[in-house]
């Protein structure tokens, strides 16, 4: 069978998900005796916790006992980075949802039962809860922080055209399918493993061994697979984890908690919404010439991962266009509502939002089409004679593709004759307009934090021929396990069912990285190949001494091995080279050359390369109603070398939408007492499959792959879809900029609310 790398296969579990087989947390067989855990939640955004007591509850009945901050034998502490989230309120709670105690039952219905018992008075306190608010009282975490190149000052005051205004970013849920989720089993010695549904299972580790006290050695974490995550699991699934743990630990159960739908939403961190305020300077053609940023976002009562999701927000405020002068500052807000955190695309979706709305407003005013003003400022390609531009944080950009790229998009979506039928048509209706818009998307691939940008794997060769792989990044339906699969069959010649990837634990493969950032197959891909390689190559030195042959006639494919004019299966291969006394298992490790950042003075070089797309949405919008509907999208995308196509493509289209989710119709909304008030799938609305565009069309860039040394020259394609969903969001403003004079000025999400509400002003 030949290998299945570059190719379309399909997905490792697929047929698993389609059955109903795969199996998810709140799945796994557990002993008779395994306790549930419901949380008990704060009614109250912000407040000083005066009594709590739940002796009633612990004497109900089904009842096994009730967990606070007081039962914690460790530190009281579930946070990512900055020790600033408990995994019980202390003495004060700081949202609407926080986490008080835990009851801990033989059922979830004796627990709810016993929980109406609890006695707990908080007395309130006033509450920030807005990114407004926490401006005017200066509720910030820590200093602004800000990057700057050129003179940005001097160069606005000298441009011929200016702007200013703002754009308000709404955050988004994450509505993974599969809720935060956590089993843990207890052993010997302080020997405990969880079961999880995370992005970060050494995270978990280091989390559960910190409160309970003892070494991570004691504590083994194993994520099989998740139901979506997101970046809403990367640190948030921390809290269920820890507590199910610590129940585990002194109750000498087994014990499990799994959010309720509703619960899970009330206390999980969201995407941060953005306040971003703007002024451009700019020429006749529309060229950029000075460009200041002032970015706002909304963080919630600690840092969580907020300190580098506002970085990369910062980074990427350029996108795909070389502004010589430009200022960033951001300000982290501190309010009393859930601690914000990841969410795909990591703040480089609002940061280039904050610029694509500076671009559509300078065409409107020079009245020209923003695609011209898009393609005046873009990077270079890295083939044009024109040197590399730098990014405003000093890395040179020297991959780009985007000139290249959206010529070919806008001649294969017919956008410029589309933009003149779109006209006439819009000419002759007053109440329905259609809109187009092409956007551009440029996004830098690694961690934020250099010392991240690491991966490892772990690969044994059996005597029979087949192959165990295990690699320290997590599966949660983007098709990791597939590619990193793949990548180890072709390296060993072997069809893709003769490797088996088992669940990721942190007892196979120790001190990983999330699984985020878009690094997953960058990574743990690489690392993979290394230690098959190593293997690979030990075998062929072995076999090539026992034919008499030299190393590089050893040749492995199509499930066999050739060893000059000879030839034998891969397992009588495996089987010859273990009497051999040679190991067939080795661990891979790989770490991310060539990249370096200094937050400090916000210079260097964070990304290893850039991945680049863009996508053509066309829509139709009713001013009667503010209703809209997409009609038609177009994307094209550079993936490198595509190690599946299909999977690849899957991850374009679902990207997409759900970017288009957060910039249309998925709304968080607070009430004034700080509760969320979307807390379930009746009032939280995101994309349904009667949503997407009528008519879909995705293609991969023709390329000879990455310019950078990845795995096989492919790219990454977790985050960077994400991003084209901002082709929706410009092409409704263009359709409103049909109905009246004036710019639109939208707000996101555009929903059908804000859509109305701006048409009735730009009449």
């Amino acid at each position: 069978m030949t290998s299945s790398l570059h190719r379309e296969t399909v997905l490792d579990s697929a047929v698993l998900h389609v059955t109903g087989a795969a199996r998810y947390i709140d799945d796994l067989p557990v002993p008779a005796n395994c306790l549930v855990i419901v949380p008990g939640l704060s009614p109250v955004a912000h407040g000083r916790i005066k009594r709590l007591d739940v002796t009633a509850v612990a004497a109900a009945p089904g009842v096994v006992r009730v967990l606070s901050a007081a039962d914690i034998p460790g530190r009281n502490d579930v946070s990512p980075v900055f020790g600033d989230d408990p995994a019980f309120a202390e003495e004060r709670v700081h949202y609407h949802g926080q986490i008080i105690y835990a009851v801990v039952a033989t059922s979830i219905r004796a627990a709810r039962a016993a929980m109406r018992a609890a006695v707990l008075e908080i007395e309130e306190l006033p509450a920030i809860l807005t990114i407004e608010e926490a401006l005017a009282e200066g509720s910030l975490l820590g200093r602004p922080w800000q990057i700057e190149t050129g003179n940005p000052q001097a160069e606005l005051a000298a441009s011929p055209h200016q702007i200013e205004g703002q754009i308000e970013i709404g955050g988004q849920e994450h509505f993974y399918l599969e809720g935060q989720a956590a089993l843990a089993i207890p052993g010997e010695d302080d020997q405990l493993t969880v079961f999880v549904s995370s992005q970060h299972p050494t995270e978990i580790q280091h989390k559960v061994a910190d409160l309970l006290a003892v070494p991570n050695h004691s504590i083994t974490v194993e994520v099989r697979r998740m139901g979506g995550g997101f970046g809403g699991k990367e640190s948030q699934a921390n809290q269920p984890a820890c507590i199910a743990a610590l129940a585990a630990r002194l109750t000498g159960c087994p014990a499990k908690l799994v959010y309720d739908r509703d619960d899970d939403m009330r206390i999980t961190g969201k995407r941060h919404d953005f306040l971003i305020r703007y002024q451009a300077g700019f020429d006749e053609e529309g060229r950029l010439r000075a460009v200041i940023f002032d970015q706002a976002l909304r963080c919630g009562m600690s840092y969580d991962l907020s300190k580098a999701i506002a970085e990369r927000a910062a980074l990427h405020a350029d996108n795909g266009y070389a502004i010589a002068n430009m200022q960033v500052t951001t300000r982290l807000c501190q309010t009393h509502t859930p601690s914000n955190t990841a969410f795909r695309g990591f703040g480089g979706p609002q940061g280039m939002l904050g610029i694509e709305a500076v671009i559509d407003r300078i065409a409107h005013q020079l009245g020209r089409d923003p695609l011209a003003v898009r393609q005046a400022n873009f990077y270079p390609d890295h083939d044009s004679p024109a040197a590399p531009a730098s990014t405003h944080y000093g890395q040179p950009v020297t991959d780009g593709v985007l000139r290249r790229l959206t010529d070919q998009l806008a001649n294969s979506a017919d956008y410029h004759a589309r933009r003149r039928e779109i006209a006439d048509w819009n000419s002759q209706h007053q109440m329905v307009k259609r809109g187009l818009a092409l956007t551009p998307v440029k996004f830098g691939i690694s961690f934020n934090k250099t010392m991240l940008n690491q991966g490892g794997a772990l690969v044994h060769i059996y005597t029979d021929g087949s192959v165990h792989l295990n690699h320290g990044g997590t599966e949660m339906g983007q098709g990791l396990h597939t590619k990193v699969r793949q990548i180890v069959a072709h390296l060993f010649g072997l069809p893709d069912a003769m490797v088996r990837v088992s669940a990721t634990s942190t007892g196979k493969v120790p001190n990983t990285s999330a699984t985020a950032a878009s690094s997953g197959t960058d990574l743990n891909g690489m690392a993979a190949f290394r230690a098959a390689e190593t293997i690979r190559d030990r075998m062929a030195e072995y076999l090539a001494g026992q034919w008499q042959q030299p190393p590089d006639k050893v040749r492995f494919a199509e499930g066999r091995v050739h060893i000059g004019p000879e030839e034998m299966t891969f397992a009588e291969a495996a089987s010859l080279c273990w009497q051999g006394r040679i190991s067939l298992s080795s661990t891979g490790y790989y770490a991310t050359p060539d990249i370096h950042w200094d937050a400090e003075t916000g210079k260097g070089q964070p990304f290893y390369y850039f991945a680049y797309g863009a996508a053509v949405s066309e829509v139709v919008l009713d001013l009667y109603t503010g209703e809209s509907r997409m009609l038609r999208t177009d994307i094209l995308h550079d993936a490198g070398q595509s190690i599946n196509p299909a999977i690849d493509r899957g991850q374009i289209e679902g990207g997409f939408i759900q970017g288009a989710g957060w910039l249309t119709c998925e709304e968080l909304v607070y009430g004034k007492d700080g509760r969320l008030l979307t807390h379930a799938p009746s009032t939280y609305k995101i994309p349904a499959c009667s949503d997407r565009p009528l008519d879909l069309r995705v293609d991969l860039l023709a390329t000879e792959g990455n310019l950078s040394a990845t795995i096989h020259r492919s790219k990454a394609v977790g985050e960077p879809p994400f991003m084209l969903g901002m082709s929706v969001f410009f092409a409704l403003s263009d359709a409103l900029a049909a109905a009246g004079p004036g710019y639109p000025g939208l707000d996101a999400p555009a929903t059908a609310e804000r859509l109305l509400n701006a048409a009735m002003r730009n009449r």
